[in-house]
């Protein structure tokens, strides 16, 4: 190699030993006769010495040296004067004292600065991403991602799983997403689709009888963008034969607890896992995936303002609604605009209204408050009594602020959960240094669609329902369970699983549910029907999403902090720039055309 030792590893073991180096300028330092430069490359960085009483012809040629010019030089491993150490670097007890020096490339003054961590401009890191790849957090995110993937393989190896790789180029079938379609050269007409996941390959690999399975799976979803989705993305896909749901989350739980607690040691991690049936967490959090470093729970107030005079709580537990509330704490003295930013955000959640109730601008005990310290449109219409009683059941103290929805029951428990979520981040209530893991489980097999006019799957309709309640398919499917299991971790879904469906006759009378015809579910899926046919295992899997869990660890806001080349939040690269046009020629080629709208 050019080089010899890595910059980031020389220690004062190293002094007196010459080394050779190589990497970026990094930052230049002219003092008079001296010239230091900082030098980078993955490992770190080291501070460089040009002294023209070693060698005048390696200090001329640092004089040309400039930030990201890529260097190669030799010199010796020095102390650091007393006095001059850098506590803050792995190398700043030592020093390089070169003696020769040779350009390998010259750099362009690059668009932003990569020796500092300053704020820019997403568009630009996009379009620049190999430079802002060279950024110290950047790399350090890189890095992360590698040791979490590398510690995922060697996991599952030593339990036993083998590595397998299917096919991404595979046929178009409903599993959620749309596709993203693949027309065919060879065959006119014809298109594949870019997998949304190996769903059914794993579950064939069961039938297969390999027991134990595993991949880095890329996946593809052609779906509407959202903030911090990527229409293509990374899993840890995984399936285990002759399993039921403790066994999956027991592995689950072992991987994510040793992976955290190797990978980033600095990290507090809550054990054992909780299990959290989704009706509970609904009612409790408003949100299937809840964020348990920090309380603020929904309170159901609708026993309590049921005979109020508010019209507004007591028409709404008439109607059949219920009042909730969750009390933001020590929010009491917010003024009209950050009370009306809350408003808004309820509104935006799909409440009709947002009732705050203040309960004084100074913290205290609730038994202290009177009538003429609560500020609200409510409190003529309230006692006293009342507000105290709703206050103690939210959790609230006085100086607190009081936020309370009435309405539908399932709408007023998402409204509260995103409330909640927002005052999270804005109050800072969450411990970034903990991870807060949890199961979910108990949700429902089915979900009725209005729009639709039919049963939908709560998450794919290969999921098995309880064994217990295989009758209510013929009866009442919704109030049938599935069995599943979510792993959730401050505040997002990780991951995805169940036991899988692995009866035939079964299968085809959940496909029938979903409004699927025999004609149509054989098309679709007849490859796992017949598979199912030839003595299928019971099994189950779960996906835990790769981007998603390197983020939460980085403590990163988005997973495009932490996937190397990503698209933009319209789906667009903005180095490459696809989705671009291609010649007509490649088109005909593919026998399809084009109707692009004007």
């Amino acid at each position: 190699m050019l080089k010899d030792h890595q910059c980031g590893e020389l220690t004062e073991a190293d002094i007196n030993q010459r080394v050779t180096l190589a990497g970026w300028v990094h930052r230049r330092r002219d003092h008079g006769n001296l010239i230091f430069i900082d030098l980078r490359d993955r490992s770190g960085i080291v501070q460089v010495v040009f002294n023209p009483e070693n060698t005048k012809e390696a200090h001329h040629l640092a004089e040309a040296l400039r930030n990201e010019f890529v260097i190669k030089l030799s010199g010796t491993v020095t102390r650091r004067p007393a006095g001059t150490e850098n506590s803050k670097m792995a190398t700043g007890m030592v020093e390089v004292v070169a003696d020769s020096v040779e350009i390998l490339n010259e750099s362009k003054t690059p668009p932003f600065y990569i020796n500092e961590e300053v704020e820019v401009d997403e568009a630009l890191r996009l379009k620049y991403r190999y430079l802002d790849l060279r950024r110290a957090r950047m790399a350090a995110n890189l890095k992360l991602r590698h040791q979490v993937v590398s510690f995922m393989r060697r996991y599952l190896d030593d339990r036993g799983f083998l590595e397998i790789e299917t096919p991404i180029l595979l046929k178009s079938t409903p599993e959620g997403a749309r596709d993203y379609l693949v027309p065919s050269r060879v065959y006119p007409g014809k298109f594949y689709s870019l997998a949304q996941s190996p769903q059914q390959l794993k579950q064939l690999l069961m039938v297969a009888g390999v027991e134990k399975y595993y991949q880095i799976a890329r996946c593809f979803r052609d779906e509407d963008l959202r903030a911090d989705r990527q229409p293509e993305f990374t899993q840890l896909d995984l399936e285990m034969s002759f399993v039921d749901e403790e066994d999956m989350m027991e592995l689950l739980e072992g991987l994510f607890t040793s992976l955290a607690e190797i990978v980033v040691p600095h990290k507090k991690i809550r054990k054992p896992f909780p299990r959290l049936s989704f009706g509970d967490i609904m009612e409790r959090y408003g949100s299937d995936k809840p964020d348990l470093r920090f309380g603020m729970e929904l309170a159901d107030l609708s026993d309590i303002v049921r005979d109020s005079a508010f019209s507004v709580f007591s028409g709404t537990v008439a109607k059949g609604g219920v009042v909730k509330a969750i009390a933001a704490p020590g929010c009491g003295g917010y003024n009209k605009k950050q009370i009306e930013d809350l408003i808004n955000t309820a509104k935006q959640l799909g409440a009709a209204g947002l009732v705050p109730i203040a309960l004084g601008s100074e913290a205290g005990e609730l038994d202290t408050l009177d009538i003429e310290q609560v500020r609200s449109v409510a409190a003529k219409y309230l006692t006293i009594e009342q507000i105290r009683e709703m206050a103690q059941r939210a959790g609230a103290k006085a100086g607190d602020l009081l936020l309370i929805v009435a309405g539908e029951h399932e709408r007023t428990n998402i409204v509260l959960g995103g409330l909640r979520s927002d005052l999270g981040c804005r109050l800072e209530l969450a411990d970034p240094n903990e991870l807060a893991f949890a199961f979910v489980v108990d949700f429902p097999l089915f979900t009725w669609s209005e729009e639709a006019g039919r049963w939908q799957p709560t998450h794919h309709p290969f999921t098995a329902p309880r064994e217990t309640e295989l009758a209510l398919l013929d009866t009442d499917p919704g109030k049938v369970h599935g069995r599943h299991y979510d792993l959730v971790l401050n505040g997002y879904e990780i991951a995805g699983g169940s036991i899988r469906i692995h009866q035939p006759d079964l299968q085809r009378k959940v496909f029938k549910l979903l409004g699927h015809s025999e004609e149509r579910y054989q098309e679709l899926f007849g490859q796992l029907l017949d598979a199912f046919e030839y003595g299928a295992p019971p099994h189950g899997g779960v996906a835990p999403g790769i981007d998603r869990v390197v983020a939460i660890l980085a403590g990163e806001p988005t997973i495009r902090e932490v996937i190397a080349f990503p698209k933009n939040q319209a789906g667009i690269d903005p180095m490459f720039g696809s989705p671009s046009e291609v010649s007509q020629a490649q088109i005909d080629q593919v026998h399809i055309s084009l109707n692009v709208p004007d």
